[in-house]
């Protein structure tokens, strides 16, 4: 399993590319993936055949408009560890409020 982190937008299409950005973003919420989308970065988990895929169908629809396309893509690999979109967040979370962060299971996380 692994989290990925990718932005994905067109070259030359002018000021504003909040239409092609919409379009990849819808891509990645109906592949029933867990993901969220933040000001620069769109993160999914799953695994490697399942995530790519979407990446590839994403740059697709962003390219439709005849533009250049910029990908940048990111990602944190680790077999047999599921839902990290959101534990990742939360272990940091538990340390800024001064508390050790712990796993699902209770176990310290590292």
């Amino acid at each position: 399993m692994a989290v990925f982190a990718f932005s994905v937008a067109p070259l030359g299409a002018g000021e504003s590319v909040t239409d092609s950005v919409a379009e990849a973003v819808r891509i990645v919420r109906e592949s029933g993936l867990p993901n969220r989308t933040t000001a620069m970065f769109t993160e999914i988990e799953g695994e490697w055949d399942e995530v790519m895929p979407v990446v590839q169908r994403a740059t697709e629809a962003v390219a439709a408009g005849g533009h250049r396309v910029s990908l940048v893509l990111k990602a944190d690999i680790r077999p047999g560890r599921t839902g990290q979109l959101d534990q990742k967040v939360a272990r940091v979370e538990e340390r800024l409020a001064g508390r050790p962060a712990v796993h699902d299971d209770g176990s310290p996380a590292e």
